[in-house]
């Protein structure tokens, strides 16, 4: 008798288990097998090398394989696209950031949302930009750089690369904080960019550590000012803008991991506690501080709430500098 209440009870649950939706199973577990995730960069670059150094450790931690998948071009549109089509399953994940909240600014339409066609998990990575000049230059420092465009209004050349670039937006912030009258010179790639600065054909420049790295190391041009609000761990003596006097100066581009809207709150909240685990580890933290950034975790909310806040900053920059909408 008992035993037929037993096996009667067992066949209960397993008819039980067979009706739930296969979903609602695979996530008790989740990961089971490889996961994707997709940069919206070609290979080698410094967000794709940052990523790589993630994903070897939520392989490490998950006991899955996290595999990079390159999808560069557009503004990120190419690899965002591909995002909102993948399968809400944990399976897929997406690099957003910076240069997503700016493409949601600078684009009149886009094939997704990126507010309500994917969840936030975490940030990531978090780089700082740097103001330089050429080691010859008379401008030490930001009140250098003020003050010289003040006395000359229009003089004072900046070089960025493309605009709509974070480095490009980033000097258009700079002109309209501090006031002042400049001219900004956009280069196609950060070594034309360079070039311009080294010859003196550009007094200034915005870019990122990693580009110019090799070039700050000879001395052959030199930081005078990091744009986030505290100093960089790789260049501790360099003072930041707002420390050189310009309040509410806070630029540092940034990114993290999405997942398609409506994947399992389980899968997003494994996602989030093994990156809130191994981002803080030493050889994470040594690797990425190499490259010019610092990885930092977040909460699903936090991320979501600055790309918000991101996309409204740009989005103001952007009409005040005149710069042309896309279609």
């Amino acid at each position: 008798m008992l035993v037929r209440v037993f096996m009667g009870f067992a066949g209960a649950l397993l008819t039980a288990a067979i009706a739930l939706p296969a979903g609602a199973q695979s996530q008790t577990d989740y990961p089971t097998r490889p996961v994707t995730l997709i940069v919206p960069y070609g290979a080698g670059g410094v967000a794709d090398v940052g990523m790589r150094i993630l994903g070897d450790k939520l392989s490490d931690r998950l006991k899955q394989q996290f595999v990079i998948e390159n999808r560069p071009g557009a503004a990120g549109i190419v690899a965002a696209q591909a995002g909102a089509a993948a399968p809400p399953d944990g399976y897929t994940l997406l690099m957003t950031g910076n240069n997503t909240a700016i493409a949601a600014a600078l684009f009149n339409k886009l094939p997704y949302n990126i507010l309500k066609d994917f969840d936030s998990v975490s940030t990531a990575a978090f780089f700082d930009l740097l103001i330089v000049s050429r080691a010859e230059s008379p401008l030490k420092s930001v009140a250098d750089i003020v003050k010289a465009a003040r006395a000359n209004p229009g003089k004072l050349n900046i070089g960025t690369i493309n605009p709509g670039s974070t480095q490009n937006l980033a000097a258009e912030l700079f002109i309209s904080t501090t006031g002042i009258k400049a001219a900004i010179v956009p280069f196609r790639t950060s070594p034309d960019m360079a070039g311009a600065v080294m010859r003196g054909d550009v007094d200034i420049a915005f870019e990122f550590y990693a580009a110019i790295s090799g070039l700050l190391a000879d001395k052959k041009i030199v930081a005078l000012a990091s744009t986030g609000v505290k100093r960089t761990a790789y260049l501790p003596d360099v003072r930041t803008v707002m420390e050189s006097g310009i309040k509410d100066y806070d630029v540092s581009s940034w990114n993290g991991l999405s997942v398609p809207a409506g994947t399992p709150k389980t899968a997003v909240a494994t996602l989030n506690a093994a990156m809130k685990a191994v981002i803080p580890s030493s050889d994470v933290q040594s690797k990425s501080a190499q490259m010019g950034m610092e990885m930092r975790w977040s909460t699903p909310d936090d991320m979501t709430a600055r790309m918000k806040a991101d996309i409204a900053k740009w989005g103001a920059v952007i009409d005040k500098a005149g710069i042309p909408k896309h279609d």
